[in-house]
């Protein structure tokens, strides 16, 4: 008894032995990698505000794409920082660097369609093809621009709708932009009968454009005929205005000339097609009838 004892007594005391130099060896490794990850994080939150200040500086960087490098340099700053700090521990950092790409690829490879759109939303907001309260036009997605983030863009429709379009789809097609000038031509096209007056048609539709203060004296006012069109003298008038004041006016001036027109005599025919031909209308023309006109809305 005594011996097992005696034997217990040695064991329990190397065991000790052996853990308090474990525990000075590693003493020193815990605290220097403490150390460093309370020097890194102090660290990495100086770098990024660095980076956002500097990005906001820069003339055409928008706030989003400054926030999000600003972001990317902070948590490549604590990889860095936590890859270093197991390093202390003996860890072999190249087998953790070669496991973070890999899971990077991996979850580039499931991600590929957030990616794309993160990439097309930080070209759209470098380039700057629209902006905040901006109205746009693709084709098949049109309204105003309430919100451009890294993932989707936020648009309200003239109706007043909410609608979120991914960043690669707005991208990847041509975009009508139709408050980045601050001028814009409107273009009014009308028709009058070939009997009608084309110099007094003009005249009325120039005095209502020079009329209008909102409408830009340079490059001025002009009117032309455009083209003999089967029923009728089609007329053109060009002005420019403000982009803002581009759709009051030009349903305004619509509505003006339709209605000094209809004073003055001035007639917007419909298309109309008349029809010649042997058989009964001829029996009908000999009898003194008038010929058969069809008329074509």
């Amino acid at each position: 008894m005594e011996q097992q004892a005696s034997d217990v007594i040695l064991a329990t005391q190397v065991a000790l032995a052996q853990a308090s130099r474990l525990a000075v060896e590693y003493s020193f490794s815990i605290l220097g990698a403490l150390i460093l990850l309370g020097i890194g994080w102090w660290l990495s939150g100086l770098l990024r505000r660095w980076t956002h200040a500097g990005l906001s500086r820069v003339r055409g960087i928008d706030e989003t794409l400054a926030r999000f490098f600003s972001n990317v340099v902070r948590y490549a700053a604590l990889i860095l920082v936590f890859v270093t700090a197991l390093g202390q521990f003996g860890v072999q950092t190249a087998s953790i660097i070669a496991a973070l790409g890999a899971a990077g690829l991996a979850i580039g490879l499931a991600l590929q369609g957030t990616l794309q759109n993160i990439a097309a939303g930080i070209m759209l907001l470098v380039l700057r093809p629209f902006r905040v309260g901006e109205y746009i036009d693709t084709g098949s997605i049109s309204g105003t621009i309430v919100e451009i983030g890294l993932f989707a863009t936020e648009l309200r429709t003239p109706d007043g709708l909410y609608r979120l379009a991914p960043n690669s789809i707005l991208w990847n097609v041509p975009i009508t932009n139709f408050s980045r000038h601050q001028t814009r031509r409107f273009e009014l096209k009308i028709g009058i009968d070939y009997a009608d007056d084309i110099d007094a048609a003009e005249a009325i539709m120039r005095d209502h454009a020079l009329a209008d203060p909102r409408i830009l004296a340079d490059p001025g006012v002009t009117t032309h005929v455009d083209q003999l069109a089967d029923s009728a003298v089609v007329l053109t008038l060009w002005y420019w205005t403000k982009s803002s004041d581009f759709w009051p006016t030009s349903r305004e001036m619509i509505k003006k000339v339709k209605a000094s027109f209809d004073q003055k005599g001035i007639s917007i025919p419909f298309p109309q097609v008349t029809f010649h031909g042997s058989g009964p209308q001829n029996e009908a023309a000999s009898a003194g009838t008038k010929p058969v006109s069809a008329r074509h809305a």
